[in-house]
């Protein structure tokens, strides 16, 4: 839980500090900027441990909230009634939109396939990435299981056995529809096709698919069971979400215009948009996320398609809950809930880009050793692509299933390149169930067994 502003706001605080404590004027002007000194956005929960010592904390913020005010900018309502939701443009957001820019979109992403030459092995890299996204989202919401054995389950293709899984396929589905989906216009037949494709046959009792809520008996609450969130009010619910899906289709893209809104800052609002309006009766996260990759697809950023922003939100759910609180508790502000994802946003890209890297480098290295070693004559294209795939610890295990569908060939043809590898001592297999796996063995084994 965080500490609220004072809902009575002192409104003349320089008026105020002039009667009061004029020596200290040039101290609390200090404080006349939206963000401090280090570019954070500074919540009344955060500034009353960070405020120097002999300054009025609600003197204090009332002269932040001053200067903010100025550079609000309102970009749309929420709520009935509704409250108009506004937001800084913050060094974090500015940092942010530039990454996203420079390293995410389509073009950019043919650019990396074609430095690194291998285009397959940088696919099959990438595509267990993929992954991540519909796996963590799911965790978030509460699926217990080890991303490992999420991702055995995924790459075997077996019907889900557990609640659990049942998510992490829901999810997993939902994100290829949010994919598949990005040439639409957002409707709201689209919001609840994707709500349906993640939610269903999970418990169907519990979530109703694809349904909008029809109550207000459902609140958002913490693991102590503390009320977080009550949603607004059903009645209305339909014609504020045509309101919000008119928004979101709207184009805000000219950028001399004053209403250009960067498609990131516009995707996160809409993350935040469908958590607070809360239209369904479970699993509104999971679509609030899925629906900010939508919309980055939407507009040619498919370099999110390998950036899994829940990956590190799971890694602090507390904090990604508090920038919910934060724009709540002051006046629906959204530069907290903006400017915190926009930091996961820069951390994911990072994660993105050293992937990448370390890929490029692997495929370097890994070819003056199949030289050096005369391994090279040795190996189909194929294998190599798989060889290189399982080095950059990436896959645990390989099927022939998943083989051939990210080489694209046949399922014989990818059962001969994985029994290729088993037979050239660098791979290993064991049957579970009817399926063969296969993993690879151990560097030390398998410098051990080419100096034979």
């Amino acid at each position: 839980m965080i500490v609220a502003p004072p809902q009575n706001r002192v409104l003349s605080p320089f008026n105020k500090i002039a009667e009061s404590c004029p020596e200290k004027l040039e101290r609390y002007l200090a404080l006349f900027s939206p963000t401090d000194e280090k570019g954070r956005y500074l919540h009344y929960d955060d500034l009353r441990f960070r405020l120097p010592k002999g300054l009025d904390l609600n003197v204090a913020w009332a002269v932040v909230k001053l200067a903010r005010e100025r550079q609000l900018k309102t970009l749309i309502h929420l709520g009935q009634p509704g409250k108009a939701c506004g937001f800084i443009l913050t060094p974090a957001m500015q940092k942010a939109i530039s990454e996203t820019d420079r390293h995410t979109t389509s073009a950019s992403l043919e650019w990396m396939l074609s430095k690194i030459g291998e285009h397959r092995h940088l696919e099959y890299l990438l595509n267990d990435l993929v992954q991540d996204e519909a796996i963590s989202s799911s965790q978030l919401e509460g699926a217990v299981t080890t991303t490992k054995a999420a991702k055995d389950f995924l790459r075997r293709k077996r019907e889900p056995r557990t609640l659990d899984e049942k998510m992490i396929l829901g999810n997993f589905k939902m994100m290829v529809l949010a994919w598949q989906e990005r040439k639409a216009d957002l409707s709201l037949d689209l919001l609840l096709k994707l709500h349906q494709t993640g939610v269903e046959d999970i418990n169907d009792e519990q979530y109703h698919p694809g349904m909008l809520r029809d109550s207000d008996d459902i609140v958002v609450v913490d693991a102590k069971n503390r009320t977080l969130h009550t949603p607004p009010p059903v009645i209305s619910l339909v014609k504020r979400l045509q309101k919000l899906i008119e928004w979101a289709n709207a184009s805000h893209q000219d950028v001399e215009s004053k209403d250009y809104i960067h498609p990131l800052v516009k995707a996160i609002v809409l993350h935040f948009a469908i958590g607070y309006e809360h239209p369904f009766r479970d699993g509104n996260g999971r679509v609030a996320r899925s629906l900010f990759y939508w919309f980055m697809f939407k507009h040619d950023f498919s370099g999110f398609r390998y950036i899994a922003i829940s990956v590190l939100l799971k890694a602090a759910p507390a904090k990604y809950g508090k920038s919910y609180l934060r724009t709540e508790t002051d006046e629906m502000d959204l530069t907290y809930f903006i400017d915190y994802q926009c930091r996961i946003v820069l951390r994911a890209i990072t994660t993105f880009r050293n992937t990448y890297q370390e890929s490029l480098e692997g495929i370097e290295q890994f070819n003056r050793w199949l030289w050096e070693s005369g391994l090279y004559k040795t190996l189909s294209e194929k294998q190599k692509v798989v060889y290189q795939v399982a080095k950059a610890n990436t896959s645990h295990f390989f099927t022939a299933r998943e083989v051939q569908e990210n080489l694209n060939c046949s399922y014989n043809t990818a059962a001969k390149v994985l029994n290729g590898l088993v037979d050239l001592n660098l791979f290993q297999k064991e049957k579970i169930g009817r399926e063969w796996l296969f993993s690879m063995l151990s560097p030390d084994k398998i410098q051990a067994n080419w100096k034979v």
